[in-house]
Order: structure tokens, then sequence, then C-alpha cells
């Protein structure tokens, strides 16, 4: 296992271009150990390209990625080092789940009762003699978690290891990855899934068009990309708008009787209005969650958007 003091992964000014695309821009950032780490950004952010370069798979243009100090390619019996899941679909159909991560682990010098005490673990052990091609994709998804975890490895690299599964799912791998990085290990986690990366990850990177554009806690991150909202009834919308703008708050107006207010704290609010005889029906706070802040600092980030539509389109027809 890594010392808190070591990196697990650094990244360090990672160009690649593919043809005309410019896949990777200066991407830079560290992963450490004991947290777990969501790495989010757009589709063609270069999320799966960085993976990818980490492991070995493709080479860039200029800058490093090091695991642990050291470039992959150069890591002996490598699972024990690093463990990754970037595509669950990646198996052999006709082979059963026990005698895939056995090929994996006889290749690293592994031992058959840590697969077998791992197929216990990722509640695998009523299909570990079934074909890995009749699995579900929650259930593949199983499969090469405890693929990664076969070395018992320092750092794990997993992307999108949400799809495919159940709620209960869902929940025992958010307690799971964080049990792991609780043991001293760097987990990166990329995944489109904002409230699940919220509620288990403590650092985030987001990424757009090649570049990092946050790298922070998410505590940071909601605290200085978006401030709370505080949603303001009042049967005076106009005379209440007033009197909080010259207080510094900034005001929309959401509805007929409505106002979102951000700039002021709640007490400031209902201190301003008392004293100035406005009366207000509600007041609530709507806290920013981390697909707000995503949103925010995405915001002209993406390369493949949907366009707005009125009707069918030709294209559809």
């Amino acid at each position: 296992m890594s010392s808190p003091s070591t990196p697990g992964v650094v990244v360090a000014g990672l160009r690649k271009r593919f043809g005309a695309t410019q896949a990777l821009d200066n991407m830079s950032f560290t992963v450490h150990p004991g947290v777990v780490t969501g790495f989010v950004g757009p589709n063609g952010a270069g999320k799966s390209t960085t993976l990818r370069v980490i492991l070995g798979l493709d080479t860039p243009d200029q800058g490093e990625a090091l695991i642990a100090g050291r470039p992959y390619r150069s890591l002996h019996r490598p699972l024990r080092h690093v463990g990754a899941l970037l595509d669950a679909g990646a198996v052999e159909p006709g082979r059963s789940a026990r005698n895939h991560l056995l090929w994996l682990a006889r290749s690293q010098g592994i031992t058959a009762r840590r697969l077998d005490e791992l197929i216990d673990l990722l509640g695998l052990a009523a299909v570990g003699r079934h074909k890995a091609g009749g699995f579900s994709l929650g259930m593949r998804q199983r499969l090469g978690i405890a693929a990664a975890l076969l070395g018992d490895p320092p750092v794990l690299l997993l992307d999108e290891p949400f799809n495919g599964m159940d709620p209960d799912g869902i929940i025992w791998i958010r307690t799971f990855l964080r049990s792991l990085a609780n043991e001293g290990r760097a987990v990166l986690v990329s995944s489109h899934l904002m409230g699940e990366l919220e509620d288990m990850a403590s650092h985030v990177i987001v990424v757009g068009r090649g570049k990092v554009i946050a790298d922070a806690t998410v505590a940071d991150l909601l605290a200085t990309v978006a401030a709370d909202r505080i949603v303001l009834r009042s049967a005076t919308p106009q005379r209440a708008a007033d009197v909080l703008t010259a207080a510094g708050a900034t005001l929309t107006r959401t509805g007929p009787d409505t106002l979102s207010v951000t700039g002021l704290f709640s007490e400031r609010i209902v201190a301003a209005l008392t004293h100035n005889q406005v009366g207000f029906s509600e007041l609530s706070v709507q806290r920013v969650s981390l697909e707000d802040a995503y949103l925010q600092l995405t915001r002209g980030q993406a390369d493949y958007l949907a366009q707005p539509t009125s009707g069918t389109s030709e294209a559809a027809r």
C-alpha cells in the first residue's frame, strides 16, 4: 500500500492529439491515497484518454502519467500496483466468472484463494461458475471490480462503475469504494452520476476539452463555485426585491410571487424584510449540489450538445 505521502497517481502535462482533435491539452492532476476522487467532465472531455494513458494503453505526445512514481509499463505484475475497470464488457463470454479471474490471477502470481475471497466479497458466489456472457451489466461490473482488486492494489481506476447497478448495488458500491479509500488506497472514479459522486467522493477533478477546469474538495467546490439559493415568496415581490437589492442581494423572479435570492444569508434577508415591514409567506434554502457546480463549471465545454427542438425534426421524419 502506498504511504499517505506518496501520490497514488500523478498526471503531468499530458498532451494527446488524434488527427485534428486535441484530446488532451496539458492535462495535469494528482490522485492521493486515502481519498475517493471523482473524475468528471462532458463527453469528449478527455477522461477516457487520460485513463488509457495512465494504464499504458495510449502513448501521450507529451507529458507523463505515473503510478506511485513509476510509469505503468515499468511495473512488474501490474495488478499488484493498480487495478482498473474501463469496460465491464471486456470479458470472454464463454468463460465462467471464476475462470476469468483465475486466468488473471495466474498471470500475476496470485493465489486461487484470493480470487475465491473476492467472489464472495463481490456477491458473485452464486454465479461464479456461470458463463460471463449471460451476466447482466451490473453483474459484469461486479466481476470487473473483482478483477481490479485481485492484486490487492494501492491504486484503483474505475470508469462508470455504477452503470447497470440497481439501487441496492449502487449503495453497496458507494460504501465499498469509500471503505477501500479508508484503507489508504487511491481511488479514482469517472462517472456522470453526480449525486453518487457527491455522496462518495471527497475530492473532484472537473475536466473539459482536455484540460482541468477545477481540482478541489467537494466541499470547497460547492462553497466557491455556487452559493446556496434562497426561495422567497411574498405578496409584494417587487417591494421585497427592492429592499433586498439595496441590502446587497442578487435576485431572479421565478414566479408571480416568488424570488430566487443569492448573496445574503437567510437571517440577513429576514432582518431586512422585517425592518422594512415587507411580509413574506415562505423563505427556504435550496442547497447547491455537485451537479449544480458541475453544470456551471462546464458550461460551454461540451463538444456534443443536444439542441432544443419544437416538434419533429426533418431528420427524424
